[in-house]
């Protein structure tokens, strides 16, 4: 009795073990499976890029003053228009990736974001009041935090009229572009486009009055008056430019941003595979 109860405990222990090897097997959905890429879940594709940049700008001001005998002082307008270095996009396709034996050529290509000479008119200035007294008026410019990037420079005397003044300055912006890629298997190379936007950081100026000329031995306090020619975070827009054509064989896909004359302005950023950037 006691062999054929072992008997049977055994035959329905194979039993159970054929019926759990021959039914339908399911994966717990929440169990790991290895590493994976995550993938983004916004509805922008490609990849985005940010810098900040400084442009070479080229500032023309013109001042008109009036009521130079008056008190509490002279009244001064500004017209002028400031005129931007430019901005570029390079783009570095390379089949290799960089410490492998294979050498090969790099294929570059390079788009206008922002033309060189693109123009801000800043409009006359509502007048501003300085010191009596026929003063010597100087002028300053300021970045959007109001930090000085030109010295003082000499207008003149009020009554004489004051000087036209041409002044060469960094202004300071952040470029974001948008890349993405297209026919990434093609002969000729992937097909890529760029949008975004480039926000300056702002042009400010100020006016300082003074009584007796810089460098004279007579001290006295200076008045100041300031004034917003560019206002912080104006953006400019552009467009998508006409696709480029790169490198063929679906490379590894760098961007930089540069001004006119190809100086980088930023670093390179690595974007990826080009099927990576059609995502």
């Amino acid at each position: 009795m006691k062999s054929k109860a072992i008997f049977a405990a055994l035959l329905l222990a194979m039993a159970l073990f054929a019926l759990g090897c021959s039914g339908d097997q399911t994966t717990n959905p929440g169990a790991a499976s290895g590493p994976s890429l995550a993938k983004s879940t916004g509805t922008t594709s490609g990849a985005n890029v940010s810098a900040k940049v400084g442009l070479k700008t080229h500032v023309h001001v013109e001042a008109q003053s009036g009521g130079c005998e008056n008190n509490p002082g002279p009244y001064i307008t500004l017209t002028g228009e400031v005129s931007l270095g430019g901005l570029d996009g390079l783009l570095i396709f390379k089949n290799n990736t960089q410490g492998t034996h294979e050498h090969e050529e790099d294929v570059l290509a390079s788009l206008v974001i922002v033309p060189e000479g693109q123009t801000i008119q800043f409009n006359k200035q509502p007048p501003l009041g300085g010191v009596g007294g026929n003063p010597w008026i100087y002028l300053q410019l300021l970045d959007g935090q109001n930090k000085a990037i030109t010295g003082e420079v000499l207008l003149g005397r009020c009554v004489q009229g004051l000087l036209v003044s041409d002044l060469d300055i960094i202004l300071g912006g952040l470029a974001k572009a948008n890349i993405t890629s297209g026919d990434c298997e093609n002969s000729g190379g992937p097909t890529i486009t760029i949008n975004g936007a480039l926000t300056l950081g702002g042009l400010n100026a100020k006016l300082i009055f003074r009584n007796n000329e810089i460098g004279t031995h007579e001290h006295e306090e200076a008045t100041t008056v300031s004034l917003v020619i560019v206002p912080k975070d104006s953006a400019i827009n552009f467009p998508k430019p006409p696709p480029l054509d790169g490198a063929g064989g679906n490379p590894l896909i760098y961007f930089a941003f540069t001004d006119p004359q190809g100086n980088e302005l930023s670093s390179e950023f690595y974007l990826g595979r080009c099927v990576q950037l059609g995502k």
